[in-house]
């Protein structure tokens, strides 16, 4: 396993240095493209050999760059593409970005390997028939909690959101839009009627809360709980289960109100300079054996049941990757709903962090 981050936990480099070698004179492959691909992605979010390996099959080398959430992603394009070929914007940042216009459409004809999709990520409403993007992971937010440190299991939103028993030794997420939607689940709305009433409900629940919050992190939330400086954190399976792995006194549970799921999804740009390199890439990480080898390294949830099919019981029954229970059927994806609604979230998030 490689050094432990968080998919969201590493900020973006320079664009000089992310779309290195620009000065460069690069082959042309039998396509007529440049022998290079530009791959704008989270960080420690692919496997070990992912990118030698395509290298290898294809002549093509990649070039990745990392971003530390969907808004610096959304920030970085909305100037203009700036030479990324691939991107891995999550399932609302994918109608986002469509809308916006700063995607291009995919051509299946390109992507045989979409057939090893699981049934269910095929057709998803923030994509339908799979127009714009192809499914690379998914992801759940719940508790993550040191056992020997927590009295019971933390299975309601009300331990990290509404309670000062564990004042102190909370981490909450800083992401706005996620942790207002967490908040409207706990308070029994769905998370996507997120009005304005509900979310000044939310808002005032957060302010009350917050003296008892130790962080709001930046999806790093892993780490610090590994590490003891939380007890308790808001944070994603993959990420948890990562902990996990090493530390036995480590758990992660989704509470019974259920919770947020995410996507994170292949597309190619609106301009990106090699858009045969991209399919033909987006086509190589959707292969059954490429796909088993980044799931190993960065133990999120796999969208690719050809992959899954090669992936050890270890993995394929580990409840943190893999929860289940009636919370599960009370979750939900979030929908994109308006720049109103962003812009709503922004201001309730500043109320609360300034509280």
């Amino acid at each position: 396993m490689p050094d432990r981050l968080s998919r969201r936990a590493f900020g973006g480099l320079a664009v000089a240095l992310a779309l290195g070698g620009c000065a460069r004179r690069w082959p042309k492959g039998a396509n007529g493209e440049e022998q290079r691909l530009n791959f704008y992605n989270w960080d420690t979010y692919t496997g070990e050999t992912t990118l030698a390996d395509f290298q290898a099959a294809t002549g093509v080398e990649v070039n990745m760059s990392h971003y530390a959430n969907n808004d610096e992603l959304f920030a970085r394009l909305r100037a203009g593409n700036p030479g990324y070929d691939v991107i891995v914007p999550s399932n609302e940042f994918v109608t986002r970005l469509q809308i916006s216009g700063m995607l291009s459409p995919l051509d299946h004809a390109r992507i045989p390997n979409r057939a090893n999709l699981a049934p269910e990520f095929v057709n998803v409403a923030y994509d339908p028939g799979r127009r714009w993007s192809m499914p690379y992971t998914w992801l759940a937010l719940g508790i993550g909690y040191r056992k020997s440190r927590v009295d019971g299991v933390p299975d309601s939103w009300k331990w990290v959101l509404d309670s000062d028993r564990y004042s102190g030794r909370i981490g909450l997420l800083a992401e706005g839009d996620d942790l207002i939607r967490l908040g409207a689940r706990y308070l029994g709305h769905s998370v996507n009627a997120v009005t304005p009433a509900v979310m000044e409900e939310v808002t005032q629940l957060l302010i009350r809360q917050k003296r008892h919050v130790k962080l709001f992190h930046h999806d790093e939330g892993q780490d610090l709980l590994a590490a003891g400086e939380i007890d308790l954190v808001v944070e994603y399976n993959g990420d948890i289960a990562q902990v996990i792995a090493e530390d036995d006194d480590l758990a992660f549970v989704v509470p019974r109100e259920g919770t947020l799921f995410n996507s994170d999804c292949l597309c190619v740009p609106a301009g990106a300079p090699r858009p045969d390199n991209a399919h033909r890439f987006i086509n190589f990480l959707l292969d059954a054996k490429v796909g088993a080898e980044i799931t190993r390294t960065i133990r999120y949830p796999t969208p690719n049941a050809a992959a899954l099919a090669l992936m050890p019981e270890e993995y394929r029954a580990n409840p943190a990757i893999f929860p289940s229970g009636p919370a599960m059927a009370r979750s939900e994806y979030g929908r994109f709903q308006s720049i109103a609604h962003i812009r709503a979230v922004e201001e309730a998030i500043t109320r609360v962090m300034a509280a």
